[in-house]
């Protein structure tokens, strides 16, 4: 029901900025915290996600043959599953510092919200992004209890390379979410406008993710890594077209998750080897 990949496009990005925040590195108590963190949160979302969406899932051709409405999986088992990944996670902020702790709640009800934003809101792209965007300062405030300018700029870039892959994604669903009273980008300025929007968010993506290695001091391997970065979104924009949706899945998934740990990577060696 739930695709590893999904905690994969999250994950290197909440480990990047515990390394910014530790000059390095974490020590393992903190590394294992944070896994659990965003496995438990990402787990809670993505089934609260498929459990609210089910009515829509059923009736969509894209999504009827998920777990839920193939009734694979039953509601009060996603209920179970909700409960105990949302308990994972709350432990593992209280493991972490206080501030993880007291930033728990919040954080979890900003990435549950977002499976009601399509409801009412064509910016629900935004919204996802900025679910997704909380990792890297959440892996900051992990290791240093406090939060600061640099996590915040990387924020903002994971918040709107995510925005603007999912308003690809989104085009997917764009006469079924005009049918069905659900708001989207695509379905508001249609598919043309919209892949052009996605072009300039990862424009934006791109400009902040360059701002923070200038904030961290890092070097010539992090901007190897921004240039395969650079590459990988210019991939995406190309596989897929406004007439011509069907390699979206490797755009989605293959690249996306490829840009994640390219990043990750290249902030990590940067550090170790003072690039």
């Amino acid at each position: 029901m739930i695709k590893f990949e999904h905690t994969l496009f999250a994950l290197p990005f909440a480990y990047l900025g515990a390394f910014l925040a530790a000059g390095g590195p974490p020590d393992a108590a903190t590394a294992a915290w944070i896994l659990a963190a965003m496995v438990g949160a990402r787990t809670c979302a993505m089934a609260f996600n498929r459990l609210v969406d089910l009515p829509f899932d059923a009736r969509n051709p894209r999504t009827r043959d998920r777990a839920l409405p193939r009734g694979e999986v039953r509601p009060a088992e996603t209920w179970g599953l909700i409960a105990a990944s949302a308990a994972l996670f709350f432990v593992a902020a209280w493991r972490l510092n206080p501030l993880a702790l007291a930033l728990s709640p919040p954080v979890l009800a900003v990435i549950l919200l977002y499976s009601y934003t399509k409801r009412f809101t064509a910016l629900c792209h935004l919204f996802l992004g900025l679910a997704l965007g909380i990792a890297p300062a959440a892996g900051w405030i992990a290791v240093r209890g406090a939060v600061s300018l640099t996590p915040l700029v990387l924020a903002a870039g994971v918040l709107f390379w995510v925005a603007g892959f999912d308003i690809l994604y989104a085009c997917l669903d764009v006469a079924f979410d005009r049918a069905a009273g659900l708001h989207s980008i695509p379905a508001r300025l249609g598919v043309p406008a919209a892949f052009r929007l996605a072009r300039a968010f990862h424009v934006v993506a791109l400009a902040a993710f360059i701002a923070v290695g200038r904030l961290a001091g890092l070097g010539w391997i992090y901007a190897a890594g921004l240039a395969v970065t650079a590459a990988l979104m210019i991939l995406q924009h190309s596989v897929v077209r406004p007439d011509d949706l069907s390699r979206m899945d490797m755009a989605f998934f293959t690249a996306n998750g490829a840009i994640s740990l390219v990043l990750f990577a290249a902030t990590a060696l940067d550090l170790a080897l003072g690039g």
